[in-house]
């Protein structure tokens, strides 16, 4: 995840005449945990991940199962638990397991469609004290509810963000980019300032289940640009203004080096600072502070890495699995710097960036260690040769690309 107002907030310290002082490198003492408790879901969003679909899933962890694993979870170090789905609240136990994990001191988050947030459960909802819950919103109501495949799931999905703005808890807007939705972004930043929504996270279109199927509709590079040239400059605003509104987007790591480009058009004086901030953080993190447990027990590298498995929780305590560089993948992820090939292996940004999301590589060529096909970056802004030929996004499509979206 990459959080955009934290190092906007730091510029803009900068430019108010604070001293540039790099803070000290902090290591996470775990990874981030994305948990997928449950495979059912009361949609089938055309970019599910996980393929889930409104029926149960055998083989899923009992309860007790799950409190096993939280026990090695936080021995391990693990600071923070995110549940998702599937839909979690359709799983009988998520308030037992959200309660439990409170009490043992995680900093825990809800992953929902947000259709089955009511006046009926906002109480325990409210109870459990979430620290985020994040509701995906695809767009304006007729967007969102074709994406989400089910009439009048957008109204569902903001009633549960106001439920959860009017019970106190903090609440975010998740939005998927793709060529079918991108001309919406600015009306779901107005969208968000309307609702006073507290956070709002982009993320780039990830190859792995409906999201592969899909991969053809993926944003083109021009228009994530816009799209991020866009979420650069009303995060900035926010900050001018003293605003403590949270901006952040996931899955394509480009955008820290995008930032740098935005920082040298309009703070130049401070481009060397905030290189120096960004390599700190370093980029893309699967496999070392970020980590998924699907429904079955099954280890992963992050979400989206579904078809890659790394052990079970049931037959190996996740804390062996996740420091076991056997497994080829996990030593290359692990590895400072990566194994990266292509346009990724020659680029003067590899220090921030970490070579972006590997598992799009890998769908496309069998090969994690190969250029990332969603950077966004021009060769020429990268420093690399251009001679070799650029992996393709859509190898297979012949969409013509609108010159520009219009998001003013």
């Amino acid at each position: 995840m990459f959080r955009i107002s934290q190092y906007m907030r730091e510029l803009h310290n900068l430019v108010e005449g604070a001293e540039a002082v790099l803070p000290p490198h902090r290591k996470p003492p775990g990874p981030v945990v994305i948990w997928n408790l449950i495979r059912r879901c009361n949609l089938t969003c055309k970019h599910c991940y996980s393929i889930s679909a409104d029926k149960d899933f055998p083989g899923e962890l009992s309860t007790q199962e799950v409190f096993t694993v939280m026990d090695d979870l936080k021995g391990f170090g693990v600071p923070v638990l995110i549940l998702s789905g599937g839909e979690p609240l359709l799983r009988r136990d998520i308030f037992e397991v959200s309660q439990r994990a409170k009490a043992m001191g995680f900093y825990v988050g809800l992953s929902t469609n947000g259709t089955l947030i009511t006046r009926d459960n906002i109480g325990p909802i409210a109870e459990v004290g979430y620290d985020y819950v994040g509701i995906s919103i695809d767009g304006i109501e007729e967007t969102h509810d074709h994406f989400r495949r089910r009439k009048g799931a957008f109204e569902e999905s903001m009633n549960g963000i106001r439920l959860c703005r009017e019970n106190g808890i903090k609440v975010g807007m998740r939005f998927t980019i793709t060529m079918d939705n991108a001309h919406e972004l600015p009306e779901l930043l107005a969208l968000m300032e309307r609702e006073d929504v507290d956070k709002f996270y982009l993320s780039h279109l990830n190859y792995a289940g409906r999201g592969n199927r899909n991969r053809k509709d993926d944003a083109f590079h021009q228009v994530t640009r816009q799209a991020m040239d866009l979420l650069f400059d009303t995060c900035w605003q926010d900050v001018r203004a003293g605003r403590h509104r949270e901006f952040v987007t996931g899955n394509n790591d480009a955008d820290g080096v995008y930032l740098l480009f935005w920082v040298a058009r309009h703070y130049p004086e401070h481009l060397d600072y905030m290189r120096a901030r960004l390599e700190q953080w370093g980029g893309n993190s699967s496999g070392v502070n970020i980590a998924n447990i699907d429904n079955l027990g099954n280890v992963h590298p992050d979400t989206f890495w579904w078809d890659y498995n790394l052990g079970n929780v049931r037959e190996r305590p996740f804390s062996d699995i996740w420091q076991d560089t056997r497994d080829p993948l996990m030593a290359g992820l692990k590895a400072t710097p990566r194994p990266l090939k292509g346009r990724c292996g020659e680029c003067a940004y590899r220090s921030v960036c970490g070579g972006n999301t590997r598992v799009r590589a890998w769908q496309l060529t069998g090969d994690p260690w190969q250029e990332d096909p969603a950077c966004y970056l021009t060769d020429e802004e990268i420093g690399v040769s251009g001679t070799g030929e650029r992996l393709q996004m859509f190898p297979y499509s012949r969409r013509s690309i609108p010159e520009k979206y219009d998001f003013r």
